[in-house]
């Protein structure tokens, strides 16, 4: 690829009884724009005794989107927020200076099969708001903007892009965009986006400068300057990006600042068991032995 490009690979971890494939951070890229995670959950049967529950755990200095393509997650937090996601809506949970959540499959979602497919995504506060309360946003798919550009079937998940806004803005200049193809079409974003651009291939593929770049597989275009892509036929991408924070983040398992000093903050009090909880819940994840 060319020098101002970059092919990362779906890597595979292990949440228990639910793996992902991880996109974000990768050694030779941190960041996206504000994105500093990005984790493909699926396509995965759900049932028979095997569920996706995530216990208690903590964040700072980030939000979190979930976005289904398939079946259904129960986000419970410890602002008191209970919303069941569903494929096409937006959940957004901006932790701010501390917030605890599960994620769970629904209870009546429980008993029988199905299957989940989805992305998790953490995208980094600027500096200014690392402290802010804890809140949770909820957008259902029947409030995402979409719209047909010849063959193209688009939908502006979050930010601006296309010259078009979404109702979840964020809080520095992002975009995230779900864009399907029937056939095989160009994508040209000369002056549509605006910052470092990542093509996630959720299905098909898509080729760049002779390069093709396949599902489980993501394309970091550093500015969307004469940014185009050819989209083969029944090929379903995702667009992240942005203008990058400008003071570097630093991660602690699921902690996000820009001061290495405020995740150690964070880790005593997760230890210690300082963070608000979850109404009614009294699970609990430790920090991990591994990390430092």
């Amino acid at each position: 690829m060319a020098n101002n490009k970059l092919i990362v690979d779906e890597r595979q971890k292990d949440l228990g009884n639910f793996m992902v494939g991880r996109l974000l951070p990768f050694r030779k890229k941190r960041q996206v724009g504000p994105f500093t995670f990005i984790d493909h959950m699926g396509p995965a049967r759900i049932g028979d005794g095997s569920y996706v529950d995530v216990d208690q755990h903590p964040h700072i200095g980030l939000s979190t989107l979930t976005y289904l393509f398939e079946g259904e997650i129960e986000h419970r937090d410890s602002i008191g927020s209970v919303q069941v996601i569903r494929p096409g809506d937006v959940g957004f949970m901006t932790s701010g200076r501390g917030v605890t959540h599960t994620e769970r499959t629904p209870q009546d979602g429980r008993g029988k099969m199905s299957t989940l497919h989805g992305y998790q995504i953490w995208v980094a506060l600027p500096k200014a708001q690392e402290e802010m309360e804890p809140r949770f946003d909820y957008y259902p798919s029947t409030d995402i903007p979409s719209w047909t550009q010849g063959p193209l079937q688009i939908k502006l998940v979050a930010g601006e892009a296309f010259g078009q806004s979404a109702p979840l803005k964020g809080y520095s200049p992002l975009f995230m965009v779900d864009i399907f193809t029937e056939e095989e079409t160009t994508l040209d974003l000369s002056g549509h986006l605006k910052g470092e651009v990542a093509f996630v291939i959720v299905k098909g593929s898509i080729t760049s400068q002779g390069q093709k770049v396949e599902a489980g597989q993501m394309l970091i275009s550093k500015t969307d300057e004469e940014c185009e892509v050819c989209l083969d036929a029944n090929s379903q991408i995702l667009l992240f990006g942005g203008e990058p924070l400008p003071e570097e983040r630093f991660l602690m398992w699921n902690f996000v600042s820009h001061s290495k000093e405020r995740l150690k903050q964070a880790r005593a009090e997760w230890v210690d068991k300082q963070f608000p909880k979850v109404p009614g819940d009294e699970t609990y994840i430790p920090f991990p032995d591994f990390i430092r």
